[in-house]
């Protein structure tokens, strides 16, 4: 588990979609970074928030956070995550890499906006992203910070953030 500002840039995205949405917020893979983050400010906005993770090392950084409005969830398979139904907001930043594009594309009717993390350019061979975008009205790139961010949505028209 390596520690670097890096892996927390797509919390600002994050933190937008959460300000511009309603409901239940899921988180797919746990860490240092978004967990904690997103556990205090769906405490805040009063949002329900269940995690999913399937890597032990990372399971147990977090296992505590586990609360009244946070479900915490150690699986052995992704498709053992409990994901098809409705979501304000979507954070995928799972492993392994080539299960991202399958849980977006098992959220795509069923979350708000998802956002997908590690979506810049020289990744793409990793994470596939390019295969499942097509299926959605809605795409825009958070670039500010590396490495980039997506959100994507077919309910919410995200270009106009």
């Amino acid at each position: 588990m390596r520690i670097h500002a890096k892996h927390a840039s797509h919390l600002p995205a994050v933190i937008d979609a959460l300000q511009r949405t309603e409901g239940d917020v899921l988180e797919l893979g746990t860490g240092l970074y978004s967990t904690f983050a997103l556990h205090w400010l769906c405490l805040y906005w009063d949002r329900r928030l269940v995690s999913y993770e399937h890597d032990l090392q990372y399971y147990r950084v977090v296992e505590h956070c586990w609360a009244d409005w946070h479900e915490l969830y150690k699986i052995n398979r992704w498709e053992q995550a409990d994901i098809e139904r409705p979501w304000g907001v979507a954070l995928v930043d799972h492993g392994p890499p080539e299960r991202r594009k399958i849980e977006i594309a098992r959220l795509a009717d069923h979350a708000q906006v998802i956002i997908a993390h590690d979506t810049q350019s020289n990744q793409r061979h990793h994470y596939h992203y390019d295969e499942v975008w097509p299926s959605f009205k809605y795409l825009r790139s958070y670039n500010k910070a590396r490495p980039h961010s997506v959100m994507a949505s077919n309910f919410v028209d995200v270009t106009q953030w």
